[in-house]
């Protein structure tokens, strides 16, 4: 069982999208602390973030990296991307994340880029709204994939919406 678990994290791919040195003035001087965004996935389908904070940059990584595994999830694609647009939203930050035709590649910046690369997501369209500060535009970019629909599920609606419009034109009709 360990094995499995160990050959699935070699595959994981790790992505720092930012760390920031934070100073709180107390009596004695400055006292600085790090804190660390990490992407992680596995360039298939999964992808998951964390954020960490530490007094040493590589301690808020390793936190951030082990939150980011814990909180992967499964991202619902067509191909190289996503079913449909969509509009992720925290905060201030808005994040539109739309498909994109095979070849295109992935317009993104930044953090969602590195989210993209990290889910697999080969052709994509992003653009960031309202906020630029990344943790917020990280948590809309999630927010947004998580919130996808499977394309069954689209169809299943438009299905469920047709049969009511029809019976309500044949109850209308009698």
């Amino acid at each position: 069982m360990e094995e499995v678990k160990q050959q699935e994290e070699q595959n994981l791919v790790e992505k720092i999208v930012y760390i920031n040195k934070v100073a709180k003035v107390v009596k004695g001087g400055r006292q600085f602390s790090f804190s660390a965004i990490v992407i992680v996935g596995d360039g298939e389908k999964k992808v998951g973030w964390g954020y960490g904070k530490a007094k040493e940059a590589a301690e808020a990584i390793r936190k951030a990296s082990v939150k980011a595994k814990k909180e992967m999830f499964e991202v619902v694609k067509k191909g190289g991307t996503i079913v449909h647009q969509i509009i992720g939203k925290c905060g201030a930050g808005k994040v539109l994340l739309k498909p994109a035709r095979e070849g295109t590649g992935i317009i993104a910046g930044g953090p969602v880029r590195a989210i993209c690369e990290a889910a697999g997501i080969k052709d994509i369209l992003t653009k960031c709204l309202n906020s630029t500060n990344p943790v917020n535009v990280v948590k809309a970019c999630i927010n947004g994939l998580k919130n996808l629909k499977s394309s069954n599920y689209r169809e299943q609606v438009n299905r469920t919406s047709k049969e009511k419009r029809d019976e309500k034109v044949n109850h209308e009709g009698k």
